[in-house]
């Protein structure tokens, strides 16, 4: 027998053997589950079902006796984030992220690297916890791209400090390797493979340079492409796969 709510209830998230799926999101059992593969009554992704150890993944779309027990669709997205807008799924005070998007899954999505209020520039969002613990490992290494503007004139002696790594004495840390690009006397390009806390802002701290503008260009193979300030737009599949299986390297 069927759970009554079927694909307008989806099931919960996360990944599980197909038994244990079957005997959660429906009245059989686990020992069931090995007789309703004989008779052919479950499909993953369209195909016939043919061992209970088969992985049910958040996104997998599972039928049982021609009723739907999960059909999630992966989100991926990408928003030009202005500035005093809150990179967070609720706020009080402020404007946020999901304010900006449209889209029918949008209550779904999660953040991936956020940004602070007056920082602008690349956010990704998703509901396929996967794909944004991937981007998040320090072992992807992918690279994060920013232009900054600073308040005093900056000089190659930041290139090479940068490239060596700074100390951060409160985590007692020394930063990954980072690319420095001198564009203008005050503006610079900043690449890193890591994300501490407002480590922008307190790697040029170590020249007490302050940073008076902070904008996100790209995220591995990602950039903002002439999006404008406050749109967002669904990443293709092409973009979503290479984002986490081609990082980009220092």
């Amino acid at each position: 027998m069927i759970l009554p709510d079927g694909c307008e209830q989806q099931a919960r998230t996360g990944t599980s053997r197909l038994d244990r799926f079957i005997s959660k999101n429906s009245t059989f059992s686990l020992s069931d589950t090995r007789f309703l593969i004989a008779q052919k009554r479950i499909l993953l992704d369209g195909c016939v079902a043919h061992s209970i150890q088969q992985k049910v993944t958040e996104f997998t779309h599972v039928v049982l006796d021609g009723h739907c027990l999960r059909d999630n669709n992966p989100v991926y997205i990408m928003l030009n984030k202005p500035r005093g807008v809150v990179s967070a799924t609720k706020d009080a005070k402020h404007s946020t992220v999901l304010d900006l998007i449209r889209h029918p899954q949008k209550n779904e999505l999660h953040i991936v690297g956020r940004l602070d209020l007056n920082t602008t520039g690349l956010v990704l969002l998703t509901n396929d916890g996967a794909w944004s613990r991937k981007i998040s490992l320090p072992e992807t290494k992918l690279a994060k791209t920013y232009e900054v503007t600073l308040s005093k004139a900056l000089d190659d002696q930041y290139i090479d400090v940068f490239r060596e790594g700074i100390y951060f004495g409160y985590e007692n840390i020394t930063t990954q390797p980072a690319c420095l690009e001198i564009l203008s006397e005050y503006t610079a390009r900043l690449s890193l493979t890591e994300g501490k806390y407002h480590q922008v802002k307190r790697m040029f701290g170590h020249f007490r340079n302050e940073v008076l503008a902070l904008h996100r260009v790209s995220v591995g193979h990602l950039s903002l492409d002439g999006l404008k300030v406050g749109q967002s737009r669904l990443l293709t599949l092409e973009e979503s796969v290479n984002t986490t299986q081609k990082p980009m390297l220092l």
